[in-house]
């Protein structure tokens, strides 16, 4: 990535400064050049190297409840017993996190447990399609499969909870089906007979390879005009001309700032807008195996064993899990080696290990699972960040959305305002 002192001396140079090199922040400063912006992205690390690189890879479309339910107050004293449990809660971090349970627990009553379902359904609605314009327009539509994905349960006690949780999602319009034992057998032979069924989401896709992704939407971006440099922003003001950013090799004037950096957004959303935003980071790993191929057709869950297996290029990508422990402490990648642990017994012979590969990244998660895609302060701040374990499926379309709201600011550009849908639910000012 290049770098320089002199990114942009005057407010002129730049229309929209997007600070955050992740899936969100690429697709947005495409779809923004696009509208005829000019456009510079800022992020201390290269593109795709925070959470965006490692994560499912699944476009989760089906995903549209809460990322908790009101049990997970029961489960605090085991998330902080178990360090290799599924969902695990760092003692350490118990005080700082306590804030941001309390809210999320707030956030599963009824109206805004509902809320919250209406907008990651609305989001995810439009996702899939989404992104098969925006691959399609790059001339990469073969990063996404879409060949659905599985839900498989192996404890015979387990059919009680599947049954309501497909009526559920068939409530939401998501469309899923039930699968015997005899069909997922059908469908993915690899797999152990002691699975009894599952649910399958035939809407549902999954990427190759995530990072690769990023970088074909980076070298599209880079054709249509946007600059990326690799620099830290320490912070920001704004002014009667715009933004003015606080680089590591300089100043970046611009117009309009895109804040997108995601689980690390919050203090310059504070600086810019005046707005403490409940963000904090659901840490996620992956253990990537090498020399499986083969063995899945699409990405298949584990009810029980809650982690996902997606089949990639590289080889099978093994992920899940949910760490609270805050945006600084040391990754712990024994987490990550317990999904192939997970995977023991899943299969008619285990998973080869070989060459495996680790990662851990911070996934952005605000305590009633919305993002935040708005436009504050007469429109020079725009707002993508929030995503939680859904960046990758909501990044298109979130893309879509910011470049309206970018342009209905332009002159002459008014006509597109009708386009956009009703983003109250992901309002700033909800906070």
């Amino acid at each position: 990535m290049p770098t320089s002192s002199n990114i942009g001396s005057t407010p002129d140079a730049v229309d929209i400064a997007v600070v955050g090199a992740g899936i969100i922040g690429v697709t947005c400063a495409l779809s923004l050049a696009r509208h005829g912006l000019r456009v510079t992205v800022v992020d201390a690390q290269e593109p795709g190297h925070g959470a965006s690189y490692g994560n499912a890879g699944h476009l989760a479309a089906e995903q549209v409840f809460p990322i908790a339910d009101i049990s997970i107050l029961q489960r605090i004293p085991a998330m902080l017993i178990d360090p290799m449990g599924p969902l695990r809660l760092d003692w350490k971090y118990l005080p700082r996190a306590l804030p941001w349970f309390a809210r999320l627990v707030l956030n599963l009553r009824s109206e805004p447990f509902q809320q919250t379902v209406a907008g990651l359904r609305q989001l995810n609605e439009a996702s899939l399609g989404a992104w098969e314009r925006l691959l399609e327009s790059i001339g990469h539509a073969d990063l996404l499969q879409k060949r659905g994905s599985l839900l498989v349960f192996e404890r015979a006690e387990s059919l009680e909870t599947v049954d309501p949780l497909r009526k559920r999602w068939l409530q939401q319009g998501v469309p899923v089906e039930f699968w015997s034992a005899q069909a997922v057998r059908d469908a993915a032979p690899e797999l152990s007979e002691r699975l009894l069924g599952g649910l399958f989401f035939q809407e549902t896709g999954h990427f190759i390879d995530p990072y690769l992704a990023v970088c074909r939407l980076v070298e599209a971006a880079e054709a249509g005009g946007v600059r990326f440099f690799q620099q830290q922003v320490h912070g920001g003001r704004l002014h009667a001309h715009g933004v003015s950013l606080a680089t590591s090799q300089g100043e970046l004037n611009a117009r309009r700032v895109l804040i997108a950096c995601g689980a690390h957004s919050a203090p310059l959303v504070a600086q810019l807008t005046g707005t403490r935003v409940p963000l904090d980071t659901e840490r996620g790993y992956h253990l990537m195996l090498p020399h499986e191929h083969g063995r899945l057709p699409f990405p298949v869950t584990s009810l029980e064993r809650k982690f996902i297996m997606t089949p990639m290029s590289g080889g099978l990508r093994l992920a899940g899990t949910v760490e609270f422990a805050g945006l600084d402490s040391p990754a712990r990648m024994k987490r990550a080696w317990q999904l192939h642990r997970l995977s023991e017994g899943l299969f008619h012979r285990d998973l080869d290990a070989k060459d495996a590969t680790t990662w851990m990244g911070r996934r952005p998660s605000l305590p009633d699972s919305l993002p935040v895609i708005d436009q504050v302060c007469d429109g020079r701040v725009l707002l993508a960040f929030g995503h939680q374990h859904l960046g990758l499926t909501q990044a298109a379309i979130t893309a879509e959305w910011i470049a309206q709201l970018a342009v209905v600011l332009q002159p002459g550009a008014a006509a597109a305002s009708h386009a956009l849908p009703d983003l109250s639910a992901y309002r700033l000012g909800r906070f």
